[in-house]
């Protein structure tokens, strides 16, 4: 992180966080979702969900102390530009959305596998193991002062999640998927915090809102592809055809990221000048 910025070295450990819950709504809520709408009713995980949304949003609208001020635009109009012109966030989210496939395809295949082998309740705690994996990764991610350039970080990564959706295609039972999707979940909150702390980095200032935007929404469309694609080949080819998509999407990941390395060591090398000393904690006007 820029060290000229106010609290900048704890902003690592500050997108590691917000990393790590973001992910963790992605994968328990998925599972919570389907335990109360099989314990309950089908209806009861959809509203469980709209009530915590709710109440997430009139928690959050209230909290002006700590909204960012705006940074107005630059009188060159540069600001005006969408973040996704001129910079790598375009690969960034598209990186994010191969992730979030992986995501979305262990939630849908974990059902089925767990189905296949008699248990269909054991779902659930293959998707915690992942929570666990994912957000213990994380955390433990977030408390270490790396000296490692991040678009290299990056690539180390995405290499470490597309190796680990390997041994998915062994798994034989409910004990071995677990351990499985335990290992995949270690790469993924530190992907993901590796990738907020480059687009803080390579997105301008004034555009940040919108950069963090689409990168979540990478995230978002991802875990969607990722439920519907799996899904599809689950009920053609069974849970070893869901699991051949978290492969693919592993493997999208690394390409991704190889692909991104030249565009961010320039956009990082471009923004190396002087930054407005509230950039990190600017809000977006577009």
């Amino acid at each position: 992180m820029d060290p000229r910025l106010p609290g900048a070295d704890r902003l690592h450990t500050a997108y590691s966080l917000e990393s790590v819950v973001d992910e963790l709504t992605f994968v328990v809520g998925p599972a919570l979702a389907v335990a109360l709408s099989t314990a309950l009713f089908p209806e009861a995980g959809p509203l469980v969900a709209l009530v915590l949304l709710t109440l997430g949003v009139l928690m959050f609208v209230p909290q002006k102390r700590t909204e960012p001020p705006v940074l107005q635009p630059a009188d060159d109009g540069a600001s005006n530009v969408s973040a996704l012109r001129g910079g790598p966030l375009v690969v960034l989210a598209l990186t994010l959305v191969a992730g979030g496939t992986i995501v979305g395809t262990v939630d849908v295949v974990s059902v089925a596998f767990a189905e296949e082998q008699g248990s269909p309740a054991a779902a659930g705690i293959v998707l915690s193991v992942y929570a666990i994996g994912s957000a213990g990764a994380g955390l433990v991610f977030g408390a270490l002062r790396l000296t490692v350039p991040l678009p290299r970080l990056l690539l180390l990564s995405t290499a470490g999640t597309a190796l680990t959706t390997l041994p998915l295609l062994l798994v034989g039972g409910i004990a071995t998927l677990s351990a499985a999707v335990f290992f995949s979940g270690l790469f993924f909150a530190p992907t993901m915090i590796v990738v907020m702390g480059l687009v803080e980095r390579t997105v301008p200032p004034a555009a940040l809102t919108e950069g963090m935007t689409w990168a979540i929404t990478g995230l978002s469309v991802g875990v969607a592809l990722g439920a519907s694609v799996s899904g599809g080949m689950v009920d053609r080819f069974g849970p070893s055809g869901g699991f051949a998509v978290a492969i693919a999407a592993g493997g999208a990941t690394v390409l991704l990221a190889l692909t991104a390395q030249g565009p961010l060591d320039r956009s990082l090398r471009a923004n190396a000048v002087e930054r407005p000393a509230d950039a990190g904690r600017a809000k977006s006007v577009l």
